[in-house]
């Protein structure tokens, strides 16, 4: 995954806000967000579990000062050079390809925190994942969930699995303006309407892979090899998957994510069309 080393990046997208603080006792989680809907998380909130179970991580790290993206991240050169500045060069390049689509896109700003954050859909910590707050349109990621992704979850990881996971939550975010988070609502299980957005967001992901190069971010467009880290990523994180390792059972009635067949499913299926219009995965099965 190259940027191209010319492009301007526009680091007002992303605020890197530190911090150190969870917000969830031990337990549970709490999360809110009134009628503007719900917070969609890519891992916890699957078992009704502690997160902190998940990830081993129960004490909040110390507290971390944030740092000026806009000094740091200018252009793709330095997001070939810097993860902070490549998930900003993620950022750009995932919102200009929805500005394009969409009438009236409205930007969502990417909050980098560490362990734990205040959102308008209540508080968070670093153990529930990246996920995307509909109440203020924020994604919200703990750079350190990445090595999770690999050291718990079994992924291979690497840049375009970051790049698969940020563009999961955007894709949130287009759900989230287009009404259909409010529209279909968030039962579980194998065919409810929550493994349904979660599989529609993830073929988003793969609709932006596809159509990336175009919006001048990168110098070429993505290999092979970058697709293969995002399918690995999908199907690490795929119900059944961790259903099996936290429980050693597998339980479809408390799917909320789709299985890992499911996820590289339709990553691939977006990635293969480049176009929104096929992610339809409301009619019919799954």
């Amino acid at each position: 995954m190259d940027f191209d080393d010319d492009a301007r990046l526009d680091a007002s997208q992303v605020e890197d806000v530190g911090g150190g603080r969870g917000g969830f006792p031990r337990g549970g989680i709490a999360v809110g967000g009134g009628a503007a809907g719900i917070i969609v998380l890519l891992l916890a909130l699957i078992f009704g579990i502690n997160p902190g179970d998940i990830t081993g991580r129960d004490q909040p790290p110390a507290l971390q000062p944030g740092s000026d993206l806009s000094q740091q991240c200018r252009t793709g050169a330095d997001a070939d050079q810097s993860e902070k500045c490549r998930v900003v060069g993620v950022v750009n390049s995932i919102q200009d390809y929805w500005s394009g689509k969409i009438d009236g896109y409205t930007p969502a700003k990417t909050i980098l925190y560490t362990g734990g954050v205040q959102t308008a859909c209540g508080a968070a910590e670093s153990s529930v994942g990246p996920f995307y707050c509909p109440a203020d349109q924020r994604v919200y990621i703990d750079l350190n969930f990445f090595n999770d992704l690999r050291t718990r979850f079994g992924a291979e990881g690497g840049p375009f699995a970051q790049a698969y996971v940020i563009a999961h939550e955007y894709g949130h975010h287009v759900q989230n303006l287009l009404g259909t988070m409010g529209r279909v609502g968030q039962a579980a299980g194998a065919q409810g309407a929550s493994v349904r957005l979660e599989l529609q967001a993830d073929c988003f992901a793969g609709v932006w892979a596809r159509n990336a190069v175009n919006t001048g971010f990168y110098a070429k467009p993505f290999s092979d090899a970058d697709i293969r880290e995002a399918l690995d990523a999908a199907a690490a994180v795929g119900d059944d998957r961790i259903q099996e390792q936290m429980r050693g059972r597998i339980n479809p009635e408390a799917f909320t994510h789709g299985t890992s067949e499911q996820r590289t499913k339709w990553f691939g299926n977006g990635y293969r069309t480049g176009d929104p219009a096929r992610c339809d995965t409301f009619s019919g099965g799954i």
